[in-house]
């Protein structure tokens, strides 16, 4: 085989930065492949909206022209959505060839099936562009930290609600005015549903739990909560505490149960997430041996993803010989978690014991410290509650009158 003959599935921003990235990179890949790597050709929705980019690559809306191929090694999933890029790749794999995908939500609820069927047919599935974009968690996971356990994840795996978030504190706009100029800037969708109310991280931390504990939590169970009840006031509250608020996917395993949550917080200055800014995503892996190792860089983009999908195809061959491995969370039983309470009229004497005020940041504000937030106070109506990540010093702050 003198040639990788590779099929793109869509021709949009993804399918064009790998289109232009093999193009402009096709020495180094020579190098590490030992072969010409070649587009011969991409699938598009609508034929009348794209200019094939040579004459000799095939330009077509049936897959079955792609299948049909003589000589086709790789097929480059580059579209959305669970249908019909399953069924697609299901194909493709069944056909004998490498796929590489940076589908999300198609490999959170179909990842583990397609893994399968590419092991009994003995070809490669790189999924690296499905989480964070240019950063490359998979390939860390599953080749840099082989000898040790996993203990948990913290991760920004949005870029969209990273950006809004940032924009509202740094500029004080509204919500509404920081999802405008992310749609400005091609930070969001027109229907942004999917980032700003968490199911975007949620399929990440899907595809992550796969990796690293074998299995993934049932929809129903994972704590989902997105940022668009996030109030300009809060916001300027928490900066003057020194907080920011992130929007954040948290995973961990205990009693064999694997929990997930997608849900805005609050940091402070002592984590790692507090400089994240604008679109940038960021990975946290607490692991036994190595502690916590931070990963940061661009969650999205054309050649960010470009990227991580070429990076798949390098290591398509490789061998993993085992899976990660995982161990329980292990907690300290005496330690306390925080967080920072907005709304409502709160008096310590009649929170119990169970609850401390470490501080009050404003008339209608405080952070609080507890084994756990009764029922009654989660549930209110009067009260908005945000965890806290990173120890909160008491900063003694002058009340506003």
């Amino acid at each position: 085989m003198s040639k990788i003959n590779v099929a793109l599935l869509g021709y949009g921003t993804v399918g064009k930065g790998v289109y232009r990235t093999i193009e402009s990179h096709q020495d180094r890949l020579q190098r590490l492949l030992g072969k010409e790597v070649n587009v011969v050709a991409i699938l598009v929705r609508n034929i009348e909206k794209h200019v094939a980019p040579d004459e000799h690559v095939l330009l077509t809306t049936n897959f079955e022209d792609i299948l049909s191929l003589p000589e086709l090694h790789i097929v480059i999933d580059a579209i959305v959505g669970r249908e019909p890029g399953f069924s697609y790749l299901k194909k493709a794999i069944e056909k004998g060839c490498h796929v590489v995908t940076a589908n999300k939500e198609m490999f959170a609820f179909h990842g583990t099936e397609l893994q399968a069927l590419a092991l009994e047919k003995g070809v490669g599935l790189g999924y690296e562009a499905t989480v964070a974009g240019g950063i490359p968690i998979i390939q860390t996971i599953r080749q840099l930290l082989s000898v040790n356990h996993f203990l948990g994840i913290e991760a920004i795996l949005n870029g969209t609600t990273n950006f809004i978030l940032t924009n509202m504190r740094k500029l004080g706009n509204t919500f509404a005015e920081a999802l405008q100029l992310a749609k400005e800037n091609g930070y969001a969708e027109s229907d942004p549903t999917n980032d700003i109310e968490g199911y975007d991280a949620q399929y990440k931390g899907m595809v992550l739990s796969q990796l690293i504990y074998g299995g993934r939590p049932s929809i129903n169970s994972v704590k989902r909560k997105g940022i668009t009840h996030i109030q300009p006031n809060h916001m300027k509250i928490a900066e003057e505490a020194d907080l920011r608020f992130k929007h954040v996917v948290t995973l961990s395993k205990s009693n064999r149960e694997i929990q997930c949550k997608v849900e805005p917080v609050l940091v402070t200055d002592s984590h790692p997430f507090y400089q994240v800014e604008g679109v940038q995503n960021s990975v946290s892996l607490t692991t036994d041996l190595l502690g916590t190792l931070q990963l940061q860089g661009p969650g999205a983009g054309m050649f960010p993803t470009a990227s991580a999908i070429l990076e798949d195809i390098i290591q398509l061959e490789n061998e993993h010989k085992a899976p990660p491995a995982a161990k329980d969370s292990v907690t300290d039983q005496d330690a306390l978690s925080q967080w920072v309470i907005f709304g409502g009229y709160l008096e310590s004497e009649k929170l119990g014991s169970d609850i401390k005020i470490i501080e009050k940041l404003d008339d209608t504000a405080w952070v609080i410290e507890a084994e756990y937030i009764p029922l009654g106070l989660s549930h209110s109506s009067d009260v908005i509650i945000y965890p806290l990540k990173g120890k909160y010093e008491k900063k003694k702050l002058p009340i506003k009158v």
